[in-house]
This record gives structure tokens, sequence and C-alpha cells, in this order.
């Protein structure tokens, strides 16, 4: 800092730009409640269908989502500002003081160039002489040194600060210049730290490391600085080093093996916010990463690029484009070390590799586990992973599949999902406690749900949550066809259904109009959705569903989902106010009995799926599905009577969607309360049932809860023929049941001729 600019600064300007930002700030704070109350609120609240509900409404939603942001970021640039403004007035103010008291004590101070010099008075020097002077001497440049840093570190905060997004805005929150400055000057020390020697990292080392990626592994100025000044390399060969058994049998780290996993985490999630940051050596650091990914590193023998990043994506929500890039080039290499899929992916696989994975589930030496795991947190990414391509028709492979119908087999193109689901040999690994993990296709199958529902795996949707898109519903109707060709790819690995069975509660639309076979030509009106609709066959819900229903987590995800969704469809056809143009049949009766017979197949279905999961040779405890289905209502506490909660292609009523019907509130309340104080009696009894007692009492259940569904609708909407709903309903329902029970019957049949030899 110049001792004059110091010396003679003016901070009206300062002042000025202060002020000016504060009233941007409050502008900002107006539009962010105009864009939320009224721009999203109306959004939120429309009838959305087709191309609009698919990109329109998911725009609204981020450019509100924009005014947050702009108000966060220049809140934080304010605080910034303001903070180094007033430590710069009180540097000037100290400044002055000491150059006052110098000349009261005979010593005068002149700016020399950039610097100043400080003399003793030659007709009265100070008593001290000499030390005088140079106490002075560093009083003055303490107090120069002071205002450069804080002037240094505000504009280095503010330059990053702004280039953390190319386009839009940050949402990184700081109340002064201390905190942004503390974040990037840690940022820096840990990345020092953990540049170091993996052998000569000290416990107290690794310890501030850990703490520090812990708290700060949000922060999006501390992630990108540490980020970058490790580098891409830097950071796996710092994760891959202190695993290698060499420098665990140093023993300096002996103690603090069992915090691995926690610095794991910590680690992830701090380069998962680093990635979303658009600086030019961010863009090189994920460049790098994604080039690095077939290299050994540190050195040859050790792991690869892709292995030890992997094991970093399991927690947070990498960018969109890296994922997309890393994944391609990770396929890439797969292909090349199992020769287009032929071969079992051994070479992922080493034997002699040190565990990677700290968590517990694997081992972590295949990257494909640990990438799965990151896509089940980054929807649009998962999307467009499964989509794409793995082999052509053309590549050389021997992959084959009927594609025109016609009973032969020929050589076929496959995609990434059917790749993975289909045909992969995934490498055997084991977990903590020396079982096979099934971690592989389990995050798998959580991707697949991300990828399928817009949102990350294991959350309910929300009303910001999109409806669906062409690509998710291509997808799902690619699931369910892969199901049912070959139930064991789903039933061999029982873990994926809980995922599979969210999946099928937000596609409710799509698998109730497949079940209707569009008996009277106007299926869409029957089951109105938003976005684009899975064309799914029949047949092939049928085989999902009794597939999924033999899993506990993925039975119960379906059953309390199509609950709901049928007492929101009551709601919706039993309004009068329904315009004409969306009304399925004038036919009351018929409209109640079509929507409690096809909820009852449904029900029907999975009531299959469990006998034969109780009776059959899983020998599964029938109260597994009772407490199931209660656990259900933890999920559904935020979404009951919403009608979000099985999704949102769901369009609901014509007052303007689920979220926003008063009726659909009550009557999908009432229903899944039923359900619950079902499943929570019959997990408390004795859970025993032969197979025609799970029957009768699935039965019985679809019955009653289409019947007050019915009923609840018909009284809210003041309906005169609320009298007679509920025994449409139970006529209704008791013919889904019947079609449930034919086809399970052709199903087993079907499958049976499939095995049969010649």
């Amino acid at each position: 800092m110049n001792f004059e600019a110091l010396y003679q600064a003016n901070f009206s300007q300062l002042d000025e730009t202060v002020d000016d930002w504060t009233a941007m700030i409050a502008k900002l704070s107006e539009l962010r409640t105009t864009a939320r109350d009224g721009l999203k609120a109306k959004a939120d609240a429309a009838d959305w269908a087709g191309y609009n509900a698919g990109v329109t409404r998911p725009f609204v939603a981020r450019t509100a989502g924009e005014f947050d942001d702009a108000h966060t970021q220049a809140t934080s640039i304010r605080n910034i500002m303001r903070d180094t403004r007033d430590e710069l007035k009180t540097q000037k103010r100290l400044l002055s003081e000491a150059v006052e008291r110098g000349r009261t004590n005979h010593l005068a101070v002149r700016s020399s160039g950039s610097g100043f010099t400080v003399t003793a008075a030659p007709d009265a020097p100070p008593s001290s002489g000499r030390q005088a002077v140079e106490a002075l001497r560093d009083e003055l440049q303490g107090i120069l040194d002071t205002a450069t840093e804080i002037d240094d570190s505000a504009s280095t905060a503010l330059r990053t600060l702004v280039d953390l997004t190319t386009y839009g805005f940050s949402g990184a929150e700081y109340a002064d210049r201390d905190a942004a400055h503390d974040a990037i000057r840690e940022a820096e020390e840990l990345a020092e730290l953990a540049a170091q020697r993996p052998e000569d990292l000290s416990p107290e080392e690794f310890d501030r490391i850990s703490a520090g990626l812990s708290r700060y592994s949000g922060d999006e100025l501390f992630a990108e600085r540490f980020a970058t000044r490790l580098g891409a390399e830097g950071t796996m060969a710092f994760w891959a080093g202190i695993n290698e058994r060499s420098v665990l049998l140093t023993g300096r780290l002996d103690d603090r093996v069992d915090q691995y996993g926690e610095l794991q985490r910590s680690l992830g999630l701090t380069l998962a916010t680093a990635s979303h940051a658009d600086t030019p050596a961010m863009a090189a650091w994920r460049t790098d990463a994604v080039a690095l990914g077939p290299r050994m590193v540190p050195a040859e023998g050790g792991p690869t690029g892709f292995q030890i990043m992997s094991n970093l994506m399991r927690w947070g929500d990498y960018d969109d484009q890296f994922l997309r890039s890393y994944g391609s080039a990770l396929m890439t290499e797969e292909r090349r070390l199992t020769g287009n899929g032929r071969e079992e992916a051994y070479p992922w696989g080493n034997a002699h590799l040190d565990p990677l994975n700290r968590t517990g589930t694997d081992d972590g030496i295949d990257p494909l586990v640990g990438y799965m795991r990151a896509l089940s947190n980054s929807p649009d990414a998962a999307t467009d992973f499964f989509n794409s391509q793995y082999v052509s028709a053309d590549d050389d492979h021997e992959f084959k599949r009927d594609t025109d119908g016609d009973g032969d087999d020929e050589k076929a193109g496959l995609s990434n999902f059917q790749y993975l689901f289909e045909e992969r040999q995934w490498p055997q690994d084991w977990d903590s406690e020396g079982e096979e993990s099934i971690s592989g296709r389990n995050y798998m199958g959580m991707a697949l749900e991300a990828a399928t529902t817009g949102h990350p795996a294991g959350q309910m949707p929300t009303a910001d949550t999109p409806a669906h898109t062409e690509a998710q519903a291509n997808l799902v109707e690619s699931i369910f066809s892969s199901v049912s060709d070959d139930p064991s790819r789903l039933s061999d690995h029982g873990h994926m259904s809980d995922s599979m069975g969210q999946i099928a509660s937000e596609y409710l639309p799509d698998i109730n109009r497949a079940t209707a076979d569009d008996v009277h030509g106007s299926i869409d009106k029957l089951y109105p959705a938003a976005g684009s609709v899975a064309d799914l066959n029949h047949v092939d819900v049928t085989r999902f569903l009794v597939t999924v229903g033999q899993n506990p987590e993925g039975n119960a995800a379906i059953e309390v989902g199509q609950a709901a969704y049928m007492a929101n469809l009551m709601d919706y056809h039993l309004n009068p106010n329904l315009p004409e143009d969306q009304r399925y049949l004038d036919n009351t009766q018929s409209v109640v009995e079509e929507i409690a017979r096809r909820s009852a197949e449904v029900g029907g279905t999975l009531a299959v799926g469990r006998q034969e999961a109780i009776v059959g040779p899983a020998a599964q405890d029938a109260a597994d599905f009772a407490n199931s289905v209660a656990q259900q209502k933890n999920a559904w506490s935020g979404a009951i009577g919403t009608g979000i909660g099985v999704g949102v292609s769901f369009i609901a009523t014509p007052v303007g969607g689920a979220a926003a019907g008063g009726a659909a509130g009550t009557v999908s309340s009432m229903v899944l309360e039923h359900i619950f104080q079902q499943s929570e009696t019959s997990a408390a009894q004795d859970a025993a049932r032969d197979a025609a007692g799970l029957w009768r009492d699935a039965k019985r259940l679809n019955i009653d809860v289409s019947q007050s569904a019915a009923e609840e609708a018909a009284q809210l909407h003041h309906r005169p023929d609320a009298d007679q709903v509920a025994n449409w309903a139970r006529l209704g329902a008791q013919d889904g049941f019947l079609d449930a029970s034919a086809n399970a019957q052709r199903m087993a049949d079907d499958l049976s001729t499939e095995v049969q030899p010649g």
C-alpha cells in the first residue's frame, strides 16, 4: 500500500459504491419476492402440459432461483466492500495518529516515492534518538502492511467470487471480508499440507485437513481455491497416497484410519462444490481429471485416475457437464479393458490394489460403483448417461437382440443402460464385514431412479421437480421392457427394487394408461399427464410389478403411491367444475369403476409379487411388507394431500394443479391414513399368512380405499350420486383383482413356456 495513497485517502467514492450496492440489494430483494411469490407461484399453479411442462416451467423456476443467487451475491459483495472500507478507514486513522504522535516527539514523516522516510528534527531530536525513529518507522510500515493485506485479500475475494460463474450468479454468502479471506487462506494452507509426501503427513496435519474440509466443504471460494491449488493430479495423489499400504505401514496414521471415511466424504463434497466454479483454473482441473482417468496415479502399479476419482464422487452434486465428460471417458476405458464387453471387468478388480473406498460398502476398485453413486445425485447427467450409446451395431462386439420382432437375434447396438443393466459382469467385491458387496448394482438402481424421476435418489419429488422429459420416459420404457424380457435381471438383485418401486410410483399415470388398454379411445383424459408419457406395454407392466412387488420397499412405494394417485383421480373426475373438454366420460359410474378397476389391478399385481416372496423360495417375512408400508409415512409426511408425492406428471385438478386442490388434499390424506393404519396393525399382529389369506387381505384393502376415496370426493363436491359411488368403486376394484389374477397367470404360463427346451 502506497503511504501517500493511504494517508491522503478519500473514501467518498467507496462510500457511494457501498451505498449503491446496499440500494441494489433492496431492489433485488423486491425482485426476489416478486419472482418467488409472483412469477414462480403462478408457474407452480398453472396447468402445464407438453413442452411447457418439461421446459418452460423448469425455466421459470431456475429464473426465480437466479434472483435469490443475485441477491446473495450482491449482499456478499456489499459486505466485503463495506468491511474493507471500514478496515481501511481504521488503518488511515492509525496512520494519521502515528504521524501526529511522531511530530509531537520531534519526528518528521515524509512520503518518498511509494514509501516514506522518518527523520528526527535536527534542532530538537527525541530523547531516545535512533530507537524512536526506528520504532515509528516499524509502526508505520506495519500499518501499511495491514492495509495492503486488507486491500489485496478483498480484491482476490471479489474477483474470485465474480469469476465463480460465467453466467448467472454465485450463491456464495459472506458476512464480511474476513470470512472470505479466511476461506481462501485456509484452502491454500490445506492444499499445501495435502501436497506433501503422504508418508510425511503427521496425525496433527491429517486432523487439520479433515477438520478444514469438513467445515468448508460447501464454501465456493474455499473449494475452488483448494482444488485448483492442489490440482487434479495432486488431489488424486493425496487420496491414493494416504491409502497406500506402504504409507499405512509407517504407523504415522494408524490411529486415524477409522477417520478416513469422514475425510473421504468431506473431500468429495469439497470437490463437488468446486466442480461448479467457472474459473479458468477450475476448467483446467476438470479437463485434467478426465484426462488422468486411464492413467495410473501417482505412479505405475498404482490405481488409475478413474478408480481414485470415482471414490471421491460418492457425495455431493457434481457439475453435470463434468460428469458427462467423465462418464464418456470412463465407458471408453471400460470398452478397452473388456474388449467391448466380451470379458469380465477384471482389470478394474486388481487384487493388488489398496482399498480406495472407506465407507465399508465396497473396496472401491471398480470405478463404475462410485460413478453410479455420483449420478444418483445428479439427475440430468444420469439421464444423458444411460441413454448414451455404449456400442453401435457396427462395432466389434457380440451383443445380439431381436430388434425387429421376427424371433431371431441379430447383432445390435446397446445403450449404456442396456450394457450395465443387462450385460455387464460386475466385478466381485466385498464389504467391510467380508460379505459380497451389492453396491455396484444398488447404486446403479439409485442412478436410474435419479435419471428417470428428475430428482436425486432417495428423495421425494417436489413442486419444483420438472415434469418428465422424453429422454426420461424413454428410459423408463427400456427399464420395464428389460425386466419383462428377463425378470431375473431384477429379482436376482432385489436390492435395486426400492429404487425401481420409486420409479414406478412416479410413473403411475403411465402405468395406469397401460393397464387400461385405452378402452374408450380417450385414455389421456382418464389419466391426464404433464410432460412426456412413457409408452408402456400392458404385459411389461404386469411382469415389472410382480417382480418389484417381491421386495418390501419396492412394493410399498408403489402401493402407497397408487393409493394417493387413485384418490387424486377420484377428486379430479368427480369435480363438477371439470371443463367439458377434459372429461373422460359423462357416465360417472363408468369413470369411478374404471379408476377403481385399474388401481386395483395395480394393487392385485403387487399382491401377486408379495405372495411369491412370502410363500415362494425367498420365504420373505410378511411383516417386512407391512413395516415397509408404515415407513412410507415418513417419506410422505410433507407430500400427503399435495399430489406431488406421486410425481409431477399428474396435472390434477381444474383449479390448477394438485398442490392447489383443497379437495385432493382431503381425499388423499384420508386414503393414506387408512393405508398406514392398516399396515401398522398388520405389522403388530402375527404376520404369517397363507397365499389365499394374503390375496384376500390385499383385495379387501384395495376395495376399502377405493370406496373411501370415491365417497370422500363425491361428498366434498356435493355430488347427487354420492350414495352410489362406493358401490361402483367396489365393483371396479373387484374386477381389477380379477384382471390382476388373470394377467399373473398368463405371465406364469408365458415364463414357463419360455424356459422349456426346444
